[in-house]
């Protein structure tokens, strides 16, 4: 068995949401994966995760991300409908949204949706050599809350290649591509590869649009004098809690009560995936367990991630 241990804020949703995505993605490409929080010591929170073989499963996974590729998933005869370019506030990236969708197109026998939407389909990850992930839970068609935080004239499928592969400003003249504007996952890889694999969810930079997991880039700061948004400035955050929170709530979901209130669960104990996904809703009686919960703040008609307070429960 291989061991990652990794601090956590565990009063920032998106980075438990991102624990569980680095250990669905582990149990995928190493086996038997194992995890569990320890807050024993007051002043830092650690993720410990475990893995079969003998590769760290948090470097394990950085790398298929760094390396991956991106394409949608669509339902048989699905057919692409007109490009459309939507103008508001609530399209923080919309400059980026203008250029071509670049991901492939596979058609697939178990669509999860009820109907096929071109900005909501899934996205399939690849890497040569690699099993490929599939992070679909916007798309669920089953009677769980979807929990879809973006809106306007982004596709998942865009978002999730900013996160990884960043953007970059229209070629000028005599370019073959533009300069970079944000980066992604792939750079910070390639620049700060031990940073990340000891504090994966520290190294933040400025983001275009996201899919609204981590309140430390929330358009919502309107303490900030100006609006981010407008003024085209993005907003430093982790690429990686957005993708990892993502692929944590392909197989579970926070519980939301109230208007736009949920509540998550830290587990104690060390738990096989399948667990930890009923340990995160806080469904393991007699676990150690700490209770969150947050409200999802509103920007236009995205809904955003706020930090969190932690519940007493007898």
């Amino acid at each position: 068995m291989a061991e990652s241990k990794i601090p956590v804020d565990l009063f920032n949703p998106g980075q438990v949401f991102a624990c569980l995505g680095f250990m669905e993605l582990a149990d995928v490409l190493l086996g038997d994966a194992e995890a569990k929080f320890d807050w024993s010591d007051a002043q830092q929170t650690r993720f410990h995760l475990s893995t079969a073989g003998d590769q760290e499963p948090v470097e394990a996974v950085l790398r298929f991300l760094a390396d991956a590729t991106v394409n949608r998933v669509m339902p048989v005869g699905y057919t692409e409908p007109p490009k459309k370019k939507a103008k508001g506030e609530d399209d923080a990236d919309k400059e980026a949204e203008d250029d071509a969708v670049t991901g492939q197109l596979e058609y697939s026998d178990v669509f999860p949706a009820k109907k096929s939407d071109a900005l909501s389909l899934p996205v399939r990850l690849f890497a040569q050599g690699k099993p490929s992930v599939e992070v679909s839970h916007w798309a669920d068609g089953s009677s769980r809350n979807t929990f879809k935080l973006y809106s306007g004239n982004r596709s998942a499928e865009r978002i999730v290649h900013t996160m990884l592969s960043g953007v970059r400003e229209k070629p000028k003249k005599n370019q073959t591509q533009g300069d970079l504007k944000y980066k992604g996952l792939a750079h910070l890889w390639s620049e700060r590869q031990s940073d990340l694999v000891a504090r994966p969810f520290d190294v933040l930079t400025p983001l275009g649009g996201s899919f609204n997991f981590d309140p430390r880039g929330a358009w919502t700061a309107l303490d900030a004098g100006y609006s981010p948004n407008m003024q085209k400035h993005g907003v430093a955050a982790s690429p990686l809690v957005h993708l990892l929170a993502a692929s944590g709530l392909e197989h579970t979901r926070p519980a939301e009560f109230g208007i736009r209130q949920v509540r998550y669960c830290a587990w104690g104990g060390l738990l096989p995936v399948i667990l930890a996904r009923v340990a995160f809703q806080g469904g393991i009686p007699f676990l150690p367990t700490r209770h969150f919960h947050f409200e999802l703040a509103l920007s236009g008609k995205n809904k955003i991630v706020t930090f969190a307070q932690q519940e007493n429960v007898l």
